[in-house]
């Protein structure tokens, strides 16, 4: 299969990344997160074993100029406003932890109110540290009415649910030997359209996955994960998309104590189709998150994906997407300061052979930059004002859009 254009510049960048970030994690404070468990520096409130972090934002309170992402001439503009209460709950029994993390979006639009929606996503963490014995087990759950992502502009009301758990043994001083699973179910509602088609129909599926790994714990602060794993993706009404996937990946995990905190993943994925007429994907696949703080008054923030997606057009019924995010913060004086954001994504599309589409293998781009000033009200609690521009290019005029948001922010424990 053909692979889009700047793959290897793009696999270049990622492979600087993960060299810069692990000669820079390595290096790092003396202190070191238990794991499982809450960083106590961070932590608002504790009760004996129990420890939680509460927090709220209230974002967006502004407008929105394209509510629909509707192609240009045709932008529907409204009032809007998200309320976010979550929290972290640790609690400790014995040498194990129990973290828990809920959180519930409350969107609101003054015209159109079918847009408004309340959402709860949830995770539940269990870490138990058995001697040289590890085990990890954790839940997830997702109700939501929001985008599923950058390919469809629906909010559909979707529930993904599902759980993962690792088991690993010490072999070595430093070096793990550890077995995987996971389990992820993905049901949109069955009024759920986008385009005339029926989002339940064409998406629902369960994906899982078993694997094996290494892991070496490099410093209290840095570990290494090498990973082989099998997937199988299976759709409840539309098998013309069901698949498999073999990924090879190098993971590096950095402590939130150390200079560079996050993790990054780079891999090799051979994606295969089960039924003819689809081509295979064979190349990378990356994953990052990684924040660095300078001088306590700089802080950069940096996200990379490359991966497989599933489309809703059962002739284009999947695109590998690449694209990087980024922010800085800088304090300016006192309790202001200033934050810029840029972010890029390409959707890259792969045709059903024979099948009749309007761009055939077509790409779209999405091109995103804001910014904003804060200012710190004590601690915990940031007032800011955001302005941030979206736009998406593609070879299908109806898919093209601008959209320019703007607005107040609070935030309270973040």
């Amino acid at each position: 299969m053909s692979v889009p254009k700047g793959r290897w510049g793009v696999e270049l960048r990622i492979l600087v990344m993960t060299a810069v970030a692990m000669i820079g994690g390595c290096i790092g404070a003396a202190a070191q997160t238990e794991e499982g468990g809450p960083d106590p520096a961070a932590v608002a409130i504790q009760f004996g074993p129990l420890w939680v972090t509460p927090r709220l934002q209230l974002t967006n309170f502004g407008v929105d100029s394209n509510v629909f992402n509707a192609p240009n001439g045709q932008e529907q503009k409204d009032v809007t406003a998200t309320v976010s209460p979550s929290a972290d709950v640790w609690l400790r029994f014995g040498e194990s932890w129990l973290q828990v993390t809920v959180r519930e979006d409350a969107v609101w639009f003054q015209k159109y109110v079918s847009e408004r929606s309340a959402n709860t996503n949830y995770t539940a963490k269990v870490t138990m540290p058995l001697n040289r014995l590890r085990v990890v087990a954790a839940q997830t759950y997702l109700h939501t009415h929001e985008r599923p992502g950058f390919e469809i502009d629906a909010r559909a009301q979707r529930t993904e649910y599902g759980g993962e758990a690792a088991a690993d043994v010490r072999g070595f001083a430093k070096t793990y030997f550890g077995v995987s699973g996971t389990y992820r179910k993905i049901a949109f509602n069955n009024d759920a359209v986008f385009l005339g088609e029926n989002l339940h129909d064409q998406l629902n599926h369960v994906s899982t996955t078993a694997g094996a790994y290494v892991r070496y714990q490099v410093t209290p602060l840095t570990q290494f994960t090498f990973t082989l794993s099998q997937a199988k993706d299976r759709f409840a009404f539309s098998s013309l998309r069901d698949a498999n996937t073999t990924d090879a990946a190098f993971t590096v995990t950095f402590d939130p104590h150390a200079v560079i905190h996050g993790a990054v993943t780079v891999g090799y994925r051979h994606f295969r189709p089960l039924v003819p007429g689809l081509a295979e994907y064979i190349g990378s696949a990356a994953r990052g998150d990684l924040t660095y703080s300078l001088l306590g008054v700089t802080r950069f923030q940096a996200q990379f994906k490359r991966d497989i997606g599933y489309s809703y057009d059962i002739n284009q019924p999947y695109y590998l997407e690449t694209g990087v995010t980024g922010s800085v913060a800088q304090q300016i004086f006192g309790p202001l300061d200033v934050v810029g954001r840029g972010g890029y994504s390409q959707l890259a599309y792969r045709d059903r052979f024979g099948a009749l589409v309007a761009v055939s293998n077509r790409s779209d781009y999405i091109h995103s930059h804001g910014g904003g000033v804060g200012y710190h009200v004590g601690k915990d609690v940031r007032i800011g004002f955001n302005v941030d521009q979206q736009h998406r290019l593609s070879p299908d005029a109806a898919r093209q859009y601008d959209d320019l948001r703007f607005g107040t922010s609070i935030t309270y424990g973040f």
